[in-house]
């Protein structure tokens, strides 16, 4: 197929829109126009939640194309980036149904656009704690991890750091970015219930394959339990090869002391997060 954008096309791709991300007139008409056409799965889970593990599940189970959405990976809070989605719709990009997964909170910018695509995200929650101490392992590992960042500079020197400066640096600078992801998402959640699946880790690592049928059924491309349960057992060979580390519940107490629970219980009160939410994310 020949991708060839008309004039709408191209002055939707680069039109701005109102300051809080509100897209209006012709182009948002045109956008909502588009967006019926196919369906996208979109893991915006938070890193070391088993999103890259999914989304690869995902691919398999739908026979899909995993696609960056954003602009880049190392760059401050991921944004979706509309021309990668018009291109999409309108069958520059094949036939396969897009998966993506995104590092995204769901500020008011990010909300406007799923709202004029009519996209279902999928949020997951997952203790902080155990999320940290997975992406503690990594930084010491991966080079290209501690290059890109979270929203923010890692130490070069950090597998060299001694171990309370690590858990420190990860609270104090990574743990607020967490906080910010959960009280973004729940408070969506509440709000648009059809709109965002919030998925518990805990219900994952019990059953990966029902998880995976909720998150395809929520976009909208509908797969069989048994094709959900193959999918799920042909990446779970390769578990390793997508960042699925151990999978462990709890295991952020081995790494982080009662004092940073403490720190990361102050971060989530400042948000309006229910007391058995904040219990779950602290593990």
């Amino acid at each position: 197929m020949t991708f060839a954008p008309d004039e709408m096309a191209i002055g939707a791709a680069f039109s701005q829109p109102e300051s809080d991300g509100t897209f209006s007139g012709k182009f948002a008409d045109y956008l909502r126009h588009i967006a019926g056409r196919r369906r996208i799965v979109m893991f915006a889970f938070p890193p070391k939640a088993a999103g890259t593990f999914l989304r690869s599940a995902a691919i398999v189970a739908v026979d899909g194309q995993l696609r960056r959405v954003v602009h880049a990976q190392g760059g401050r809070d991921a944004q979706p980036y509309l021309p990668m989605f018009i291109a999409y719709y309108l069958g520059g990009l094949g036939e396969a149904p897009l998966v993506t997964h995104v590092h995204m909170q769901a500020l008011p910018a990010n909300r406007n656009f799923i709202e004029v695509l009519d996209l279902k995200p999928i949020a997951m929650l997952r203790s902080i704690p155990d999320m940290l101490a997975s992406y503690w392992d990594m930084l010491e590992q991966d080079e290209t991890a501690r290059r890109e960042g979270l929203n923010c500079s890692i130490p070069e020197f950090f597998p060299s750091m001694p171990r309370t400066d690590k858990a420190d640096f990860l609270i104090d600078i990574l743990g607020p970015w967490y906080a910010g992801y959960f009280a973004t998402w729940l408070d969506y959640a509440a709000q648009a219930p059809e709109r965002v699946l919030l998925l518990h880790y805990s219900e994952f690592v019990r059953a990966p394959a029902a998880t995976l049928a909720r998150c395809l059924t929520h976009a909208g491309i509908p797969q069989t339990d048994v094709l959900c349960r193959s999918a799920v057992d042909e990446i779970w060979e390769e578990r390793a090869q997508f960042r699925f580390n151990h999978g462990e519940e709890r295991r952020g107490r081995a790494y982080f002391s009662w004092r940073h629970f403490d720190r990361l219980a102050r971060m989530l009160s400042y948000y309006p997060i229910e007391p058995e939410q904040q219990a779950e994310l602290l593990g």
